[in-house]
């Protein structure tokens, strides 16, 4: 292995703008990969809800008078 610059001594400190550049991007790249999973997810559930038959809602009960 050859002994160069980039290999011998530290790369350069990023300055505090690029450093919050860059945290920036990959915070932006997270929430898109986010909203992309919930977005996909909620279209198959939405699919499966739509699929299923309609179910018919309970009839209530009512309360009958107590006979003493």
């Amino acid at each position: 292995m050859s002994k160069t610059k980039d290999n011998l001594f530290k790369p350069e400190k990023l300055s505090a703008q690029a450093k919050a550049e860059q945290t920036n991007s990959m915070a932006k790249e997270i929430m898109a990969s986010e909203l992309l999973a919930r977005q996909k997810k909620t279209e198959r559930l939405r699919a499966l809800r739509m699929a299923q038959p309609a179910a018919e809602a309970p009839a209530k009960k009512t309360r009958g008078t107590k006979k003493a």
